[in-house]
């Protein structure tokens, strides 16, 4: 009988190390290369920095990784990034590709279009242009 409970206690174990083996080494053949290709950064023409607050936010990496995401893929944009903890975001973008417009309409049309809200704007050329 003893003998029976270490067989099943070995071949359950067995089992179990044989398939998260297989489980793991499954996401990556799974893996989609679709838009995982890096975008391509070409210098501004006419640079500007945005900063400006964003509202709703409730979470780092739910609202603020998507909404830095968003205005990263954007055409123009330089570099995006959000705080969640200070509610702001700043983008560098190319003013002849992008306007500020279109990034308050992206974040505030992120999620359902009525979650987040862009406030206190302050716009600046990008000092090394000049």
């Amino acid at each position: 009988m003893n003998f029976t409970k270490s067989f099943l206690a070995l071949a359950l174990t067995s089992v179990l190390f044989i398939s998260c083996k297989e489980t793991a080494s499954e996401p990556t053949s799974e893996v989609s290369t679709e838009n995982t290709a890096p975008k391509e950064i070409v210098a501004a023409v006419k640079p500007e920095t945005a900063t400006f607050n964003i509202e709703g936010m409730t979470c780092a990496m739910g609202c603020a990784k998507t909404i830095e995401k968003e205005l990263a893929g954007m055409d123009g944009v330089q570099k995006a990034t959000v705080d969640f903890d200070k509610k702001t975001a700043t983008v560098e973008f190319d003013a002849t590709k992008q306007t500020p417009e279109k990034l308050f309409a992206t974040v505030e049309a992120a999620a359902d279009g009525k979650t987040y809200k862009v406030s206190n704007v302050k716009n600046t050329a990008d000092k090394a242009a000049l």
